[in-house]
């Protein structure tokens, strides 16, 4: 059950609009180089979110889903302990911001009555919050730029028509073949490859803007 410091600060306005979003997975493929794809989805809605993590955050995460308790306190488990033992509560973990490929997340939390927030990475907010039962929210104009449509949308329009015009004699273009690919792996629900496929296309347009 929330405390009531959490319900309260949870319904504080925020310099942003926030969306909750859950743990959907963790994906991986054969040739991510020990790379995870932390995959969230709105809490109301279809959109999906993939953020390429580490293998060890990915594990962090992992064995606080399973319940599965190590031999000795991992890094986030010691992070909950010392929350816990100065009196802190985490409240919520936020991610605040995509910047050059890059997401950027907050902690929020409340200690002595105060309310505050650390920066943190992603992955490392998410495994906090998975151990400390807080939401998780995502920026509004982050989810509209890095979200992927899930199973409740109708798949991406991605500068195509739903009915093609015949096939033109003049080759398509990288950004075009990488749409196509992006398409493909959400539909295989390839998250780590999709991420790195959004990125690389969202450089690709900022060279050409």
């Amino acid at each position: 059950m929330q405390s009531a410091w959490r319900r309260g600060f949870n319904r504080v306005a925020y310099s942003m609009e926030l969306i909750q979003v859950e743990i959907l997975g963790l994906s991986t493929s054969s040739s991510s180089g020990g790379a995870y794809a932390l995959v969230l989805g709105e809490a109301e809605g279809g959109r999906r979110l993939p953020i390429i993590i580490g293998a060890f955050e990915a594990q962090a995460i992992a064995l606080e889903l399973e319940k599965i308790q190590p031999p000795r306190p991992m890094t986030h488990d010691l992070l909950r302990d010392l929350f816990e033992q100065v009196g802190g509560e985490v409240v919520s973990v936020i991610i605040s911001e995509l910047k050059d490929g890059t997401f950027y997340a907050k902690v929020r939390f409340v200690h002595q009555g105060d309310e505050r927030e650390l920066d943190s990475r992603p992955s490392d907010a998410v495994a906090i919050a998975v151990r400390t039962d807080a939401p998780i929210y995502v920026a509004a104009s982050v989810l509209a730029e890095a979200g992927l449509p899930g199973d409740e949308e109708n798949g991406l329009q991605l500068g195509r028509t739903e009915e093609p015009e015949e096939e033109s004699a003049e080759p398509v273009t990288p950004l075009e073949k990488m749409q196509s690919l992006l398409e493909k792996a959400i539909a295989e629900e390839n998250y780590e490859k999709a991420a790195q496929l959004r990125d690389e296309i969202q450089r690709l347009k900022a060279q050409e803007s």
